[in-house]
């Protein structure tokens, strides 16, 4: 892939907050504020070189699909017809497998001072789903901060889809170290509990009196190392919490307060569902910014999402998008100095 193809866009508003858009991976590079010291602080890791994102194990800040999350031993089943996945997570599908939307080049189909639209069109089989699906991501930064992005997808012949972007978040900064004293609010009762390779068992369960209890303000790792099954599988938080209250409309997810520069993000949502991630597989041998090694827990995601393994699991919100429908999806990053 010739490297002229690829660049960086740079959104920015009259605040002087700036957002970078690349079109390989349809990735957030960074997202720059000024802090409470008038300095301008960039909370999203990231690389700075394309060959870091070609080979981006971590999924630093990329649009992922087909499937966004995992595929209980790569395959699934659609009218009448077993669809058999690249596995990446043995024994599982992750992220779309080993060609998802996050290795590929995207189309720039207009650019502004403050918004991008990409566009790629994804084969039919490519990476074993059914359809020919053509999805166009939008970016925008507002004058109070929010990052909003906008989903939209259609398909020539049935198919699943799941979309979200991989962010990984540190508010105090990129290159701060540890995200682990942030403070974290999710607006979930329940979450879906997960076997010991990540696939969940169906059940919703309660957050009550469990380490992912997130419905007050807590810091991150106040559990984290809690001797808890859940806990163990994913090395940390890994985990799908079951938004409150879901219509299809936009709501608030998660808020986070960065213990040193009080700097809050808050997630709002049309989607079901919110990945917590804790970087439990960073380990410093991804180099940023700056050549800035990101280590273990150095940055936290929050991936607003359909349910992992959704299209195995019948009770779990539906998945599936028809020829003649538009899938529709909107997930916005505030960020509140």
């Amino acid at each position: 892939m010739p490297e002229l193809a690829v660049r960086e866009y740079i959104l920015e508003n009259s605040k002087g907050s700036i957002v970078g858009i690349c079109n390989f991976g349809a990735a957030v590079t960074k997202f720059c504020v000024t802090d409470k010291n008038g300095d301008l602080i960039d909370v999203v890791l990231g690389f700075k070189h394309l060959a870091d994102y070609q080979n981006n194990p971590c999924f630093l800040g990329v649009t992922v699909g087909r499937y966004a999350n995992r595929i209980a031993n790569a395959v699934f089943n659609l009218e009448g017809i077993a669809y058999k996945l690249p596995i990446n997570n043995s024994p599982n599908c992750l992220h779309g497998g080993f060609n998802g939307f996050q290795h590929q080049l995207w189309d720039v189909k207009n650019i502004t001072k403050t918004s991008i639209t990409l566009s790629f069109i994804s084969a039919h089989l490519e990476g074993g789903f059914p359809g020919n699906l053509a999805v166009n991501v939008n970016f925008e930064l507002t004058e109070t901060n929010e990052l909003v992005i906008n989903y939209t997808a259609q398909t020539d012949k049935t198919t699943v889809i799941n979309l979200t972007n991989h962010a990984y978040f540190n508010l105090n900064g990129h290159s701060a170290g540890l995200c682990t004293k942030h403070l974290l609010k999710i607006n979930a009762q329940h979450f879906t509990p997960t076997n010991n390779v990540a696939i969940p068992t169906g059940e919703l369960k309660s957050v009550k009196n469990t380490p992912f209890d997130f419905e007050d303000f807590k810091k991150i790792d106040e559990h984290i190392e809690h001797a808890n099954e859940q806990i163990a599988f994913g090395k940390g938080y890994d985990h799908n919490f079951v938004l409150n209250q879901y219509n299809g409309n936009l709501h608030l997810a998660a808020e986070v307060i960065g213990d040193q520069t009080q700097i809050k993000l808050q997630v709002f949502t049309t989607e079901p569902g919110l990945q917590f991630y804790t970087g439990n597989h960073l380990n410093d041998k991804a180099f940023g910014k700056n050549n800035v090694p990101y280590g273990f827990r150095e940055g936290f995601c929050l991936e607003t999402q359909h349910f992992p393994d959704s299209p195995n699991q019948p009770n779990f919100p539906n998945t599936v998008l028809k020829q003649g429908e538009d899938f529709k999806s909107t997930t916005i990053y505030k960020i509140i100095v």
